[in-house]
């Protein structure tokens, strides 16, 4: 059935934006027989899903089916396949009826798809999946997928050896902060700003009150955590403590402890709320120390900008915040390009100061790094980074980088005389 006929019995929608996690999901249903897709509430699994899928049961709209599934999830299954069965953390055996029929039927591959905005605190996958059930993370929309990206310059071309070169993209920074603003929501893309910022604001209100409720473990305070999703949103892209934010949220009148803090940030990080940016720890040429701390981020730079209550002048106006909050857009859409890639993405700092914002590191070791930019005049300070980066790392033992890169807001991309490679993200691309 085609995914733009509007009258699709299955909820298809007929102006579907392709993705990556499209090729994704196909390549994990020819492998395992079962995907579990995973990511935000709202950043498109289900629509991703839905093209994929012949059948579907959305437990979070069809309370009859949840309730059918509680007594007997086994009917849940029934249907041609794959199988999409859609918020599957509603109903708690799910995942061993799907495990189970995976068993029954090895020969067989893409039987289900499983999609979920919210990891079970009871970890309800205890029960092991391997070589049943692979996992497939999905973010909101990237620059490219969105169509605010040419694309020119290919992450895999790069890491193949090839050119970063490219014509200026037109993307200025006033289009880099209303993309800011708007996020990568596909219900969001072609909405107002101002209108966005309204209804970020919402789904961070909806996720304080409703969201966390549902999660099984401590309970949350709603207003507490609204006061630490606005001093994570203050420290986007810094390596800030528990013990920090606690401060910060309590202030001078009001205390709040950091364990506290601890669990806000896991139940936020359980509803993919929060993607912290782990740190690399390579080897290292001399008796440096890295610093091993996460970099703070949400899962995408909008949310920030709605927990600060920032529209687009009120960042014009603020060049620092600005810059964290594009720091945080590059992460998304570098975490995006990568793992299409079959990469992973890090940072690397040093105690002394030496730092790289983001590590590309591909399964055979090949790795890539790269700081982030957002005007050109700050292009050989990022350099000169990176350029230290490479001078510390053991290359014995890591071998040299594929290439190293200053991810910029606008303008061309090229080699410089240093190799460092220029790229505006408007022109990047898994």
């Amino acid at each position: 059935m085609s995914a733009s006929t509007a009258d699709d019995s299955l909820g298809r929608i007929p102006d579907y934006i392709p993705r990556l996690a499209d090729a994704e999901l196909a390549s994990r249903l020819r492998a395992t027989g079962a995907v579990l897709v995973e990511g935000p509430r709202g950043c498109g699994k289900t629509q991703t899903a839905l093209q994929a899928a012949k059948s579907a049961v959305r437990l979070d709209r069809d309370l009859t089916a949840r309730r059918a599934g509680e007594l007997n999830p086994n009917l849940l299954l029934v249907g041609k396949r794959p199988r999409l069965i859609d918020e599957w953390q509603l109903v708690k055996d799910v995942w061993n009826e799907v495990r189970g029929d995976v068993d029954d039927h090895p020969e067989e591959t893409g039987r289900y798809i499983l999609a979920g905005s919210a990891v079970p605190a009871d970890d309800a996958t205890r029960h092991t999946g391997s070589l049943r059930i692979t996992r497939l993370r999905m973010r909101p929309m990237s620059l490219h997928e969105s169509g605010h990206s040419s694309g020119a310059v290919s992450l895999a071309a790069l890491f193949a050896g090839g050119e970063a070169s490219a014509a200026d993209s037109g993307l200025r920074l006033h289009d880099i902060v209303e993309r800011i603003v708007i996020g990568g929501w596909p219900a969001l893309l072609r909405r107002d700003p101002a209108d966005a910022v309204v209804a970020t604001r919402g789904y961070l209100d909806e996720t304080c009150r409703v969201d966390l409720g549902r999660l099984e473990g401590p309970s949350h305070d709603p207003e507490n955590v609204a006061r630490v999703l606005r001093s994570l949103a203050r420290n986007t892209a810094t390596e800030v403590s528990a013990r920090t934010i606690a401060a910060d949220v309590g202030g001078s009148e009001a205390s709040i402890d950091y364990h506290t803090v601890i669990d806000y940030i896991k139940a936020l990080t359980r509803l993919f709320i929060v993607e912290d940016l782990p740190a690399w720890s390579p080897k290292l040429r001399s008796r440096g120390t890295l610093r091993s701390s996460a970099t703070r981020h949400f899962v995408d730079p909008s949310l920030a900008a709605a927990a600060l209550g920032a529209g687009v002048e009120r960042l014009l106006g603020d060049p620092e915040t600005l810059g964290f909050l594009f720091e945080s857009l590059v992460i998304r859409d570098l975490r995006i390009y990568a793992q299409a890639v079959d990469a992973t993405v890090s940072h690397y700092r040093e105690a002394g100061g030496v730092e790289a914002d983001a590590i590309l590191e591909m399964r055979d070791g090949r790795w890539a790094a790269v700081e982030v930019k957002l005007g050109l005049s700050d292009i050989d300070k990022g350099a000169a980074s990176l350029l230290r980066v490479v001078d510390h790392v053991d290359l014995g033992r890591h071998g040299k980088p594929s290439f190293v890169a200053v991810i910029t807001g606008w303008g061309y991309a090229y080699r410089r005389s240093d190799g460092v490679f220029v790229i505006p993200i408007g022109a990047l691309a898994a």
